[in-house]
């Protein structure tokens, strides 16, 4: 079916926005010695899975606690939008994609990208091997299916640079958070992310052969490769508190401990998945080690030290966001985004923090791991 996805995203924040600024956590000086752990809230984007590893195992591993900091993971859903709810007080610190929450700044949210711990994007379409369908240009005339909620923004951008109008040449599907319609054959091209929904494909059985699906089976439109990818999951922090000594120190100590949560599950993918997976993740334990090791391949190598964030990679954001065009004319941004969108001060502080205490923040000799899915994910 066809719906104004972009505005989904925008009637979301707005929605939200009227809920008011109740329990609005209150900020102390953190960390000081001897006295009582801050209080911290961070809000997921998402249920407990891998894709929020290194702060599960920041909070477990007491990384946090080292900094002074009692960090409360407040877990995502589908009607949560982070951005807000760190907009409205309701927590301190926020992980949402940047497009997104870019969005929901020029709603009004006084939010700041203070620590880029996805590098690189994990979005794919994915379509049948024999489906002809191997980049974006082959989309146009097929029903492609996408999530909606501001996931889309790269397969709208992807089209358009394909000089495919989403509006006109291709027929899009509202897809479930699963693989169902593509397994089905309903759709032709699914979305998936890299670390979860791709993996479904690969835990379910080909009833061809009785045996799991393979990579050979599918093609994947990756868009990273198609020049189209915008930055993912950060860490937002509250613009108006960033003025505040105390909340500059505390955001300093919570990235610290945040580096130190996903070195850690950098170095210990197996540990961390069993976090997960005792924090309460619906998903198995095969499944959730796939997640690892593709969340990791996200993060790491990080160059410029994990948490940066790189101009130019903002940039492209941002360019795709202000000339990407949904199905209805929208775009994702109507200008360039004003005041203080993104800064490394804090992540620098971070890092230098995180340096000093012996933690590699590059992970140049960083080598993923080959992991072996069964059915179902268990």
């Amino acid at each position: 079916m066809r719906r104004p996805l972009f505005a989904t995203l925008i009637a979301a924040v707005l929605t939200l926005s009227a809920c008011g600024t109740a329990d609005t956590p209150t900020t102390t000086t953190p960390g000081a010695s001897g006295g009582a752990p801050t209080p911290i809230k961070l809000q997921l984007q998402w249920f407990y899975q891998a894709q929020f590893a290194g702060y599960i195992a920041a909070v477990d591993q007491g990384f946090y606690k080292e900094q002074g900091l009692d960090v409360q993971l407040l877990e995502g859903g589908v009607d949560i939008v982070p951005q807000t709810v760190l907009a409205q007080g309701k927590a301190d610190y926020a992980v949402a994609w940047v497009p997104k929450a870019l969005a929901s700044r020029e709603q009004g949210a006084g939010i700041t990208d203070v620590g880029q711990i996805f590098a690189r994007s994990g979005t794919y379409q994915v379509a049948w091997k024999d489906s002809g369908i191997s980049t974006a240009a082959d989309l146009k005339g097929k029903k492609v299916g996408n999530w909606g909620f501001g996931n889309e923004f790269e397969l709208f951008a992807g089209m358009t640079k394909a000089g495919i109008d989403p509006g006109k040449d291709v027929t899009l599907v509202q897809q479930q958070f699963d693989m169902q319609a593509l397994l089905k054959k309903e759709i032709d091209a699914a979305q998936a992310m890299s670390y979860n929904e791709y993996a479904q494909l690969l835990e379910a059985t080909n009833p061809a052969t009785g045996k799991l699906y393979t990579p050979e089976d599918f093609a994947i439109i990756d868009w990273k490769t198609e020049g189209s990818s915008m930055l993912q999951d950060a860490v937002w922090a509250n613009t108006d508190k960033l003025s505040d000594p105390a909340y500059q120190q505390q955001t300093v100590k919570f990235l610290a401990g945040t580096i130190k949560g996903w070195a850690y599950c950098r170095d210990n993918a197996e540990k961390c998945r069993d976090l997960v997976v005792a924090k309460g993740s619906k998903l198995g334990k095969s499944h959730q080690l796939w997640q690892m090791n593709e969340v990791n391949k996200l993060v790491w190598p990080a160059t410029g030290g994990v948490g940066t964030i790189n101009e130019a990679d903002w940039k492209q954001t941002v360019d795709l966001s202000l000339t990407t065009k949904n199905q209805t004319g929208d775009t994702v941004l109507t200008k360039q985004p004003e005041g203080l969108a993104f800064t490394n001060d804090y992540i620098k502080q971070a890092q230098d923090q995180a340096k000093a205490a012996g933690v590699d923040i590059n992970g140049a000799g960083f080598q993923p791991q080959t992991v072996t899915l069964t059915a179902g994910g268990a």
